[in-house]
């Protein structure tokens, strides 16, 4: 009982030791911090929009339409007479929400079928992969132009669709962990105690296996925004008047040629500032979470 309570009291320190270390392997990294500031200061003020921001981001002005930007409209006025900066903003939630949403989804399936796929093999691994392999046969992004032309463009059903497309990348790379992991000392410990397999595989096999995924994740948000970006651009993504920066992409693409350039460039550079920073992040974590820098 001492033993178990000595043990317990030791975890937290070095949870925070762990912690500390990731903190200043990450900080040597500046492009690393950079990417994270901008998606910090994207996420803070899209949730303080209401507060931050005086116009409503659908409320049409007919005497302000295509002003460019100024000191009254810092971004200037889309066709409507509506604030660019101001929809920009608020778009920020809606990209935001669908990434993390479909994430999370996608992470939750995929951890558990890779997860039971490789640690109970046999005709389940073969069942759980031939479903996986049939929903990678199509590209990812025809894929969810399907499943959102077949459920219609809401919000929900487009996390839907980007999460159905992101199954198999956590699926396959679970499997391929849990492959290695189920064969370690602390696994063969853990069955040989006793414990249920439920347990063995979600409790001490599984967050091992979570390294490689969390990288993953972070790039994958970053494409599912690009995901609901192209396709609000093609008309199957989030319906107007909501705020979206595909759908303000293509609002604003008919009018570069007559020379209101403000419409389509400041959305178009939300999303690559928004992306790339999601994908600087991913590779710094990577460098991170090596197991090759453990020293480092």
């Amino acid at each position: 009982m001492s033993t178990l309570a000595y043990a317990s009291a030791d975890e937290a320190p070095a949870r925070r030791s762990a912690a500390a270390l990731l903190w200043r392997r990450l900080s040597r990294n500046v492009m690393s911090l950079a990417a994270l500031g901008v998606l910090a200061v994207v996420a803070l003020a899209a949730l303080a929009a209401p507060v931050l921001l005086p116009y409503d981001p659908d409320a049409p002005d007919a005497e302000r339409t295509l002003e460019p930007p100024g000191r009254r409209h810092w971004l200037g006025t889309d066709l409507y007479g509506r604030d660019q900066l101001t929809r920009i903003v608020y778009a920020g939630r809606v990209d935001l929400l669908v990434a993390v949403a479909a994430t999370a989804i996608a992470l939750s399936l995929g951890a558990g079928l890779g997860a039971v796929s490789g640690y109970r093999g046999g005709w389940i691994d073969q069942v759980l992969m031939r479903i996986i392999d049939t929903i990678q046969a199509f590209p990812s992004f025809i894929l969810a132009m399907g499943i959102a032309a077949a459920l219609g463009n809401s919000v929900t059903n487009i996390v839907i669709a980007i999460a159905i497309t992101h199954v198999p990348i956590y699926g396959r790379l679970i499997r391929g962990e849990m492959l290695r992991v189920r064969e370690t000392e602390y696994a063969e410990a853990a069955r040989t105690v006793g414990n249920r397999q439920r347990r063995i595989i979600f409790y001490h096999l599984l967050p091992n296996c979570f390294p490689p995924v969390v990288v993953q994740a972070t790039l994958a948000m970053g494409f599912a925004i690009l995901t609901v970006a192209a396709l609000s651009y093609i008309g199957l993504g989030i319906r107007p008047p909501t705020s979206e920066w595909g759908a303000m992409t293509a609002e604003g693409a008919g009018y570069i040629v007559s020379g209101e350039w403000w419409i389509f460039a400041f959305p178009g550079m939300a999303i690559m500032a928004t992306v790339l920073s999601f994908n600087l992040l991913g590779d710094a974590l990577r460098d991170v979470l090596d197991p090759r820098m453990k020293g480092v």
